[in-house]
Protein backbone atom coordinates (compact mmCIF):
# COMPACT_ATOMS: atom_id res chain seq x y z
CA UNK A 1 0.00 0.00 0.00
CA UNK A 2 2.75 2.28 0.59
CA UNK A 3 4.23 1.44 -2.61
CA UNK A 4 0.79 2.37 -4.23
CA UNK A 5 0.64 5.55 -2.18
CA UNK A 6 4.22 6.63 -2.86
CA UNK A 7 3.42 5.97 -6.72
CA UNK A 8 0.74 8.32 -6.80
CA UNK A 9 2.84 11.55 -5.16
CA UNK A 10 5.64 10.82 -7.39
CA UNK A 11 5.91 12.76 -10.32
CA UNK A 12 5.22 11.71 -14.12
CA UNK A 13 6.93 13.27 -16.97
CA UNK A 14 5.12 12.74 -20.34
CA UNK A 15 3.98 14.57 -22.82
CA UNK A 16 0.92 15.96 -25.02
CA UNK A 17 1.39 16.02 -29.11
CA UNK A 18 -0.97 18.10 -30.59
CA UNK A 19 -1.57 15.95 -34.24
CA UNK A 20 -3.92 19.55 -36.08
CA UNK A 21 -0.45 21.75 -35.24
CA UNK A 22 2.25 18.73 -36.35
CA UNK A 23 3.19 19.84 -39.98
CA UNK A 24 5.87 16.69 -40.74
CA UNK A 25 9.05 19.36 -40.36
CA UNK A 26 11.18 16.32 -38.80
CA UNK A 27 12.53 19.11 -35.97
CA UNK A 28 11.85 16.82 -33.39
CA UNK A 29 13.89 14.06 -34.83
CA UNK A 30 17.09 16.38 -36.10
CA UNK A 31 17.01 17.76 -32.51
CA UNK A 32 16.33 14.05 -30.93
CA UNK A 33 19.39 12.92 -32.94
CA UNK A 34 21.58 15.65 -32.04
CA UNK A 35 21.14 15.83 -28.52
CA UNK A 36 21.34 12.59 -27.82
CA UNK A 37 24.10 11.23 -29.98
CA UNK A 38 22.42 9.26 -32.17
CA UNK A 39 24.88 7.94 -35.12
CA UNK A 40 23.64 7.99 -39.09
CA UNK A 41 25.10 6.09 -41.53
CA UNK A 42 26.23 7.31 -45.50
CA UNK A 43 22.82 6.00 -46.92
CA UNK A 44 20.01 7.23 -44.58
CA UNK A 45 17.72 5.60 -47.41
CA UNK A 46 17.97 2.37 -45.45
CA UNK A 47 15.57 2.54 -42.90
CA UNK A 48 16.60 -1.11 -41.77
CA UNK A 49 20.26 0.16 -40.79
CA UNK A 50 19.17 3.74 -39.54
CA UNK A 51 18.51 4.56 -35.95
CA UNK A 52 15.95 7.48 -34.82
CA UNK A 53 14.51 7.56 -31.66
CA UNK A 54 11.52 9.74 -32.61
CA UNK A 55 10.11 9.14 -35.90
CA UNK A 56 7.05 10.89 -37.79
CA UNK A 57 4.84 8.77 -39.43
CA UNK A 58 2.19 10.00 -42.15
CA UNK A 59 -1.53 8.95 -41.96
CA UNK A 60 -4.38 9.38 -44.40
CA UNK A 61 -8.07 8.74 -44.40
CA UNK A 62 -8.39 6.39 -47.05
CA UNK A 63 -10.01 8.18 -48.98
CA UNK A 64 -9.94 9.87 -52.57
CA UNK A 65 -9.19 13.57 -53.25
CA UNK A 66 -10.62 16.00 -52.66
CA UNK A 67 -11.92 14.25 -49.02
CA UNK A 68 -8.08 13.57 -48.69
CA UNK A 69 -7.06 14.48 -45.20
CA UNK A 70 -3.51 14.13 -43.81
CA UNK A 71 -2.08 13.84 -40.07
CA UNK A 72 1.31 13.48 -39.03
CA UNK A 73 2.09 11.68 -35.83
CA UNK A 74 5.25 12.01 -34.14
CA UNK A 75 6.17 9.06 -32.16
CA UNK A 76 8.49 8.77 -29.48
CA UNK A 77 9.37 6.35 -26.19
CA UNK A 78 5.76 5.58 -24.37
CA UNK A 79 7.08 5.18 -21.34
CA UNK A 80 4.40 3.07 -20.45
CA UNK A 81 3.20 2.63 -17.08
CA UNK A 82 0.69 -0.40 -17.43
CA UNK A 83 -1.20 -1.65 -14.71
CA UNK A 84 1.36 -2.94 -12.44
CA UNK A 85 3.54 -0.12 -12.36
CA UNK A 86 6.43 -0.86 -15.24
CA UNK A 87 6.27 -1.38 -18.67
CA UNK A 88 5.75 -4.42 -20.90
CA UNK A 89 9.68 -3.70 -21.86
CA UNK A 90 10.98 -4.17 -17.69
CA UNK A 91 9.12 -6.93 -17.10
CA UNK A 92 10.88 -9.21 -20.15
CA UNK A 93 14.56 -8.06 -19.64
CA UNK A 94 16.69 -10.58 -18.28
CA UNK A 95 19.64 -8.07 -17.43
CA UNK A 96 17.65 -5.59 -15.87
CA UNK A 97 18.91 -3.06 -18.40
CA UNK A 98 15.87 -1.41 -18.34
CA UNK A 99 13.78 -0.28 -15.26
CA UNK A 100 10.85 1.82 -14.27
CA UNK A 101 11.77 4.88 -12.52
CA UNK A 102 9.41 5.23 -9.22
CA UNK A 103 10.16 9.03 -9.03
CA UNK A 104 10.21 10.27 -12.53
CA UNK A 105 7.86 7.46 -14.32
CA UNK A 106 10.08 7.45 -17.37
CA UNK A 107 11.51 3.66 -18.17
CA UNK A 108 15.56 4.18 -18.68
CA UNK A 109 18.25 2.28 -20.62
CA UNK A 110 21.09 1.20 -19.32
CA UNK A 111 23.31 -0.11 -22.22
CA UNK A 112 25.76 -1.08 -20.09
CA UNK A 113 23.96 -3.94 -18.51
CA UNK A 114 22.10 -4.59 -21.81
CA UNK A 115 23.59 -7.99 -24.03
CA UNK A 116 21.05 -7.87 -27.05
CA UNK A 117 18.96 -10.44 -26.37
CA UNK A 118 16.22 -8.04 -27.62
CA UNK A 119 13.17 -9.54 -25.76
CA UNK A 120 12.18 -5.63 -25.27
CA UNK A 121 11.66 -5.05 -28.57
CA UNK A 122 9.54 -7.64 -29.04
CA UNK A 123 7.49 -6.99 -25.99
CA UNK A 124 7.09 -3.08 -27.06
CA UNK A 125 3.60 -2.45 -28.96
CA UNK A 126 4.98 0.19 -30.20
CA UNK A 127 8.61 -0.01 -31.78
CA UNK A 128 10.02 2.34 -30.34
CA UNK A 129 12.93 0.49 -29.14
CA UNK A 130 16.61 -0.14 -32.22
CA UNK A 131 18.93 -2.77 -32.06
CA UNK A 132 22.35 -0.83 -32.64
CA UNK A 133 23.88 -3.58 -35.27
CA UNK A 134 26.88 -0.92 -35.84
CA UNK A 135 29.39 0.65 -33.85
CA UNK A 136 28.82 4.53 -34.99
CA UNK A 137 31.30 6.04 -37.27
CA UNK A 138 31.29 10.54 -37.13
CA UNK A 139 32.61 12.64 -40.18
CA UNK A 140 36.19 13.91 -39.14
CA UNK A 141 35.94 17.12 -36.44
CA UNK A 142 32.33 15.99 -35.77
CA UNK A 143 33.30 14.01 -32.61
CA UNK A 144 34.05 17.32 -31.31
CA UNK A 145 29.99 18.16 -31.20
CA UNK A 146 28.88 15.21 -29.23
CA UNK A 147 26.31 15.98 -26.38
CA UNK A 148 28.95 15.28 -23.05
CA UNK A 149 26.04 14.22 -21.44
CA UNK A 150 24.86 11.44 -23.55
CA UNK A 151 26.76 8.39 -23.33
CA UNK A 152 27.75 6.83 -27.05
CA UNK A 153 26.23 3.69 -27.57
CA UNK A 154 28.10 0.61 -28.51
CA UNK A 155 26.81 -1.72 -30.97
CA UNK A 156 24.68 -5.20 -30.00
CA UNK A 157 22.61 -3.03 -27.51
CA UNK A 158 18.94 -1.63 -27.86
CA UNK A 159 18.31 1.96 -27.40
CA UNK A 160 15.49 4.37 -27.19
CA UNK A 161 14.03 7.64 -25.95
CA UNK A 162 14.69 8.36 -22.66
CA UNK A 163 12.65 11.93 -22.42
CA UNK A 164 16.39 13.38 -22.37
CA UNK A 165 16.53 12.20 -19.13
CA UNK A 166 20.16 13.85 -18.62
CA UNK A 167 18.53 16.91 -18.79
CA UNK A 168 16.35 16.21 -15.29
CA UNK A 169 19.57 15.18 -13.86
CA UNK A 170 21.31 18.14 -14.63
CA UNK A 171 18.13 20.58 -13.62
CA UNK A 172 18.31 18.58 -10.61
CA UNK A 173 21.75 19.12 -9.81
CA UNK A 174 21.21 22.96 -10.12
CA UNK A 175 18.27 23.26 -8.22
CA UNK A 176 19.88 21.27 -5.43
CA UNK A 177 22.59 23.85 -5.42
CA UNK A 178 20.10 26.22 -5.07
CA UNK A 179 18.91 24.81 -1.95
CA UNK A 180 15.47 23.64 -3.72
CA UNK A 181 14.09 20.35 -4.28
CA UNK A 182 11.59 20.77 -6.95
CA UNK A 183 12.01 21.62 -10.61
CA UNK A 184 10.00 24.23 -12.22
CA UNK A 185 8.39 23.38 -15.48
CA UNK A 186 10.39 24.92 -18.04
CA UNK A 187 13.90 23.79 -16.08
CA UNK A 188 13.28 20.24 -17.50
CA UNK A 189 12.27 20.47 -21.39
CA UNK A 190 13.17 17.61 -23.85
CA UNK A 191 14.95 18.32 -27.15
CA UNK A 192 12.13 17.95 -29.22
CA UNK A 193 9.98 19.63 -27.41
CA UNK A 194 11.94 22.80 -27.59
CA UNK A 195 12.70 22.31 -31.66
CA UNK A 196 9.49 21.80 -32.73
CA UNK A 197 8.38 24.75 -34.32
CA UNK A 198 4.45 25.01 -34.22
CA UNK A 199 4.54 24.31 -30.74
CA UNK A 200 3.01 20.99 -31.61
CA UNK A 201 4.70 19.50 -28.06
CA UNK A 202 4.19 19.99 -25.11
CA UNK A 203 6.33 18.65 -22.03
CA UNK A 204 5.97 18.28 -18.50
CA UNK A 205 4.31 16.33 -15.17
CA UNK A 206 1.41 15.21 -15.65
CA UNK A 207 0.48 14.94 -11.76
CA UNK A 208 0.93 18.50 -11.46
CA UNK A 209 -1.97 20.81 -11.86
CA UNK A 210 0.35 23.27 -12.23
CA UNK A 211 2.02 22.00 -15.61
CA UNK A 212 0.43 22.60 -18.49
CA UNK A 213 0.32 18.73 -20.05
CA UNK A 214 -2.04 18.31 -16.85
CA UNK A 215 -4.88 20.32 -18.57
CA UNK A 216 -4.33 19.17 -22.14
CA UNK A 217 -4.69 15.10 -21.25
CA UNK A 218 -7.74 15.87 -19.69
CA UNK A 219 -8.71 17.65 -23.14
CA UNK A 220 -11.28 15.83 -24.85
CA UNK A 221 -9.69 15.74 -27.75
CA UNK A 222 -6.89 13.74 -26.27
CA UNK A 223 -6.13 9.94 -27.21
CA UNK A 224 -3.49 7.35 -26.29
CA UNK A 225 -1.91 4.63 -28.86
CA UNK A 226 -3.49 1.20 -28.60
CA UNK A 227 -5.08 2.86 -25.33
CA UNK A 228 -7.03 -0.69 -25.04
CA UNK A 229 -3.69 -2.89 -24.28
CA UNK A 230 -3.50 -1.49 -21.05
CA UNK A 231 0.02 -0.24 -21.41
CA UNK A 232 -0.99 3.39 -20.26
CA UNK A 233 1.34 5.53 -22.43
CA UNK A 234 3.09 9.17 -20.94
CA UNK A 235 2.15 10.27 -24.19
CA UNK A 236 -1.16 11.74 -25.39
CA UNK A 237 -2.02 12.90 -28.51
CA UNK A 238 -4.90 15.86 -29.43
CA UNK A 239 -6.99 15.86 -32.25
CA UNK A 240 -10.01 16.79 -33.19
CA UNK A 241 -10.82 14.44 -36.46
CA UNK A 242 -12.34 11.60 -35.56
CA UNK A 243 -10.29 8.98 -38.14
CA UNK A 244 -7.25 10.08 -36.47
CA UNK A 245 -8.38 9.00 -32.69
CA UNK A 246 -9.74 5.85 -33.94
CA UNK A 247 -6.39 5.49 -35.67
CA UNK A 248 -4.50 5.66 -32.80
CA UNK A 249 -5.97 2.35 -31.40
CA UNK A 250 -5.94 1.13 -34.48
CA UNK A 251 -9.44 0.58 -34.90
CA UNK A 252 -10.52 -1.04 -38.46
CA UNK A 253 -14.33 -0.37 -39.60
CA UNK A 254 -16.27 -3.25 -40.10
CA UNK A 255 -17.81 -3.74 -43.02
CA UNK A 256 -21.35 -4.52 -43.64
CA UNK A 257 -22.04 -8.48 -44.45
CA UNK A 258 -24.11 -8.72 -47.50
CA UNK A 259 -26.85 -10.59 -47.70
Amino acid sequence: MEAVNRRNRAKKYGMVIDLDKCTGCGSCTVACMAENNIPFRKDESDKLLSIAWLHVYKLTNGKPFPHTDVCYLPRPCMHCEGHHGHSPCVSVCPATATDYDEETGIVSQIYTRCFGCRYCMAACPYHVRLFNWWDPVWPDGMEKMLNPDVSVRMRGVVEKCSFCYHRHQRAMEKAYLEGRRELEEHEYQTACTQACPAGAITFGDLNNPKHAVYRLKKSPRAFRLLERLGTRPKVYYLSSREWVRQAGDNHLQQEKQKI
